[in-house]
Parts: C-alpha cells; structure tokens; sequence
C-alpha cells in the first residue's frame, strides 16, 4: 500500500488539505432551527415534542414495533438486556471483538461475559464457534435452561454486535440462540441503515439497542434507542427507563426500581433534523465505501465488504493490513499525514475487567486485531 498515494486519495474524496477525522458528524439541515425551537418551549430536558417524534422516526425507519429513546448506546443495551431476562451472576455469550460499552452494560447487571469468536466474512460472532463451544461446555437441564458444565451458571444469552455496521449471520445465530434455549439481544449500536436480507439489523431479535454517538451515521451529540418486537416489552421498556414513574398530573408515585435514562428534548431535537438526511448520509456512504473498494482492488490490503445478502451503512470503513507490521506502518503513516485512522478494538479478552472470563480459542479475533485498520468515513459532502 503506498501510503502518501492513499492519503492523497483521502484527500481529493473530502477536498481538504487539513486533518482528515475518522467519522465526523454532518449538520446540513434544520438541526439549528429544532435546537433553537427546543430553547424558545424550555422544554431542554425529558420532556418534549421532540423525544417522541425522534422515537416514531426510528420506529418507522427501521420498522419496529417500538423504539424508546435513552440517554446513550450503553443504556439503551443495558435496558435491552434487562428486558431479555439477563440476571446477576448470569454468563452471557459475546465477541471479545467490540467496543468495550457490550462488556460494560453486561457489567452493570453483574452478569459476567464470555467470549466467542467472530466470523472473517463478518466480523461479528461466528455461529459455529457458537454451537461448538456449547457443544462442549454447556447442557440443558431438566428445566429447560443451558447451563456452562463446570460451574452450573445459567448462560441466559447471546450478545453479538454489528461490526461498523455489518449485519452478522443473524438465521444461524438464531437457530443456534434456539437449540440452546438463549435469548438474542443484537448489539445494533453501529448498524443504522443496515439490512439482514432486507429486514433492518436490530430487528430480528426481540429487543436490542442503538446509539447515536457523535461518530454514528446520524448522532444526536449522546442518544441511544431500545428497539423493541413487541408492544408490551416497549411500554415495560419506556416504563423502566423513566423512573418508572405512574403518570399522575402532580404526585410521585414510582412503582419498581427504574432509571433515568431518558434522552433530553435537546438531543432529540438534534436526532430529528439528521433523520430527515439519514437516506442520503446512507447513500454517500455507500458511493464512499465503492470508491474506497476500488482504490484498494489491487493493493496488499482487503477492504471490508458487506457480507452476502445483506446491504450494509459502512459506518467505518475497515481494510485488513497483510500482518501487524504493515498495519503499524499504516497507522504511522497515515497519521502523520495528518489523515486520522485507528486499529480495530483490543480483544476485551486483554482488558484487565475481563482478562479471566470464560472463552474460546479466538483464533480469527486475535488475527484480526493485529490487521484491521479503520480508514476515515466521514459522509463526503459533495459526493
């Protein structure tokens, strides 16, 4: 890979001789005007037109049955898992391969992870490792529940995330989450704007979580959203993440332990004004990640394609480097160049919070982690 050839070619896509970020928000609409109608109502806080609307727009955009806005990706997944029937002292299955926020939310119920290895072809959990390490260690009591042989803990779970923004073998890690009686939560996180064979990611479970970071597709400066497949599950959902609060005109009256995790009228304000360019952010997006393919069809490095029937947002476009010395050169060279990249995750697996959880061989996370570089992917204005 020539290194100043491709900075050149990074430059000439965003027409900028400055420092090039790696995926940088775009206000091209009415996310002023909303701001400011937000600041003239005085409704800034949890309480506003603009929380439910920016709800029944993800709602319509990704066809679920119910989305609840949250206050971040984190808590919108902490609540997903909730929902799914995760309890303490739980063993939920994941890919050590993700941002650290999967592992965190785990935490925050006292539920402990353990890892799985990912797909090559998608970067996310791999289904066979799935079935094969259970084959192994787990059984099914007379209950009806899977449990891990050595120390008997339920694995209530599997957790496998959308890796920037492609779709996993959801039909196969179903049917693998059914053999072994678990409930799928898709850590959809990164994944607006993708599709599993035409049915958007995050709603082929029955509850999962998005964030709407400022690095996201769309962002909403901090926001989250529960995606819920059922009704009952999405007022139970609403219900927890506002204080579960019985709605009364004056008195304080909540009926269980819930959370404040309610997303600010301002951030939703936000969430609207991008929603009404989401379609075309994808689209750019997508021309982006073709011109990038292009670049790199005969260089030393693989670029990322979605996986087989599934059409992906490309939120951050990924090259695999030949080994680790080329990915470092890479990282150094382009980075100097003043155009911004990053190496894939540490493992979690090499995270002192996780470094003694349950795991499997994790021989494609680990090749993985010493190759994968991401490159920018802001959405280009002119494209």
């Amino acid at each position: 890979m020539d290194i100043s050839k491709f900075n050149q070619f990074v430059r000439d896509i965003y027409g900028t001789d400055k420092f090039i970020p790696l995926h940088e928000p775009r206000f091209l609409g009415n996310e002023k005007k909303y701001v400011l109608d937000t600041i003239e109502s005085t409704f800034v806080s949890s309480v506003g037109a603009f929380v439910t609307d920016f709800e029944e727009k993800i709602q319509a955009f990704t066809g679920s049955k119910r989305a609840v806005a949250t206050v971040n990706g984190t808590a919108a997944l902490h609540v997903a898992l909730l929902m799914a029937g995760v309890q303490r002292e739980d063993i939920v299955i994941t890919q050590a391969l993700t941002f650290v926020a999967t592992c965190n939310a785990l935490s925050y119920i006292g539920a402990e992870p353990l890892f799985i290895d990912v797909s090559l072809k998608t970067l996310g959990l791999c289904p066979k490792a799935f079935d094969e390490y259970l084959e192994e260690h787990a059984f099914i009591d007379d209950l009806g529940v899977c449990r891990h042989k050595n120390s008997n803990k339920r694995i209530s779970a599997v957790v496998p995330m959308h890796t920037f923004g492609h779709p996993v073998e959801l039909d196969e890690l179903l049917e693998v989450s059914e053999k072994w009686h678990l409930i799928l939560v898709e850590d959809a996180a990164e994944s607006l704007g993708s599709y599993y064979k035409n049915q958007h990611t995050g709603t082929l479970s029955l509850v999962s979580a998005l964030s709407f970071n400022g690095n996201k597709v769309i962002t909403t400066g901090g926001g989250g959203m529960v995606l819920c497949q059922e009704e009952a599950l999405g007022a139970k959902t609403k219900h927890i993440t506002t204080t579960a609060k019985i709605p009364h005109p004056y008195e304080f009256y909540h009926d269980e332990n819930g959370f404040n995790y309610r997303m600010p009228n301002l951030n939703a304000a936000l969430g609207c004004a991008q929603m009404e360019n989401l379609t075309g952010f994808l689209e750019k997006k997508r021309h982006l990640a073709r011109q990038y393919q292009e670049f790199f069809k005969d260089a030393d490095t693989t670029f990322v394609v979605e996986p087989e029937n599934c059409r992906s947002n490309y939120w951050l476009n990924a090259i695999i480097c030949a080994d680790k010395t080329h990915r470092d050169n890479v990282l150094e060279g382009t980075n100097k160049g003043q155009v911004m990249t990053r190496p894939i995750w540490t493992l979690m697996t090499k995270l002192p919070m996780y470094e003694n959880a349950l795991q499997d061989h994790l021989g494609n996370s680990k090749w993985l982690e010493e190759r994968v570089v991401n490159i920018p992917s802001s959405v280009p204005l002119d494209a």
